[in-house]
C-alpha cells in the first residue's frame, strides 16, 4: 500500500531523468495522468499513453520524457509541496512564482489541476501539489 502516490510519480519522473532514461511506467490514476498532462502541456515531459501490464491487474501510464539537445534533462528540479501529512492550500494572492517566474507550482483547483498562472487566470486557490522548474 503507496501512502503518497503522487510523491511516488515525482520521485519515478526525477529519478528516470537523472538516469538519462527515455521513458518509464508507472501505475495508473486520473490525478496522475491530469498532473502528467499538465506537465506536457508546460513542455517539461514529452507524451503520456496508458497501457496494459503484460501481468497483473490495472493500467500503467507510459511517459515520455523529454532532453533537449544536449540530452539533459528539461526538468532541473521537482519538489512535493503538499503531503498527506501536511496539506498546503493557498489563495490566488498566495501564490508565488517559482525561480522568477522560470518554473511552475501545480494546483489541485476546484476547476481540476492547474498551473499557477492558470489558476490566477481563472481566479481560483487551491492544493500546491508540486513545483517544477
Amino acid at each position: 500500500m503507496m501512502t503518497d502516490p503522487i510523491a511516488d510519480l515525482l520521485t519515478r519522473i526525477r529519478n528516470a531523468m537523472r538516469a538519462g532514461k527515455d521513458t518509464l511506467e508507472v501505475p495508473a490514476s486520473r490525478v496522475k495522468e491530469s498532473l502528467v498532462k499538465v506537465l506536457i502541456s508546460e513542455g517539461y515531459l514529452q507524451d503520456v499513453k496508458k497501457v496494459k501490464p503484460k501481468e497483473g491487474a490495472g493500467e500503467l501510464l507510459k511517459i515520455q520524457l523529454r532532453f533537449d539537445k544536449q540530452k539533459r534533462p528539461v526538468i532541473t528540479g521537482l519538489r512535493r509541496i503538499s503531503r498527506p501529512g501536511r496539506r498546503i492550500y493557498v489563495g490566488i494572492d498566495e501564490i508565488a512564482p517559482i525561480r522568477k517566474g522560470l518554473g511552475v507550482n501545480v494546483l489541485s483547483t476546484p476547476k481540476g489541476i492547474l498551473v499557477d498562472r492558470e489558476a490566477k487566470k481563472a481566479k481560483v486557490g487551491g492544493e500546491l501539489i508540486c513545483s517544477v522548474w
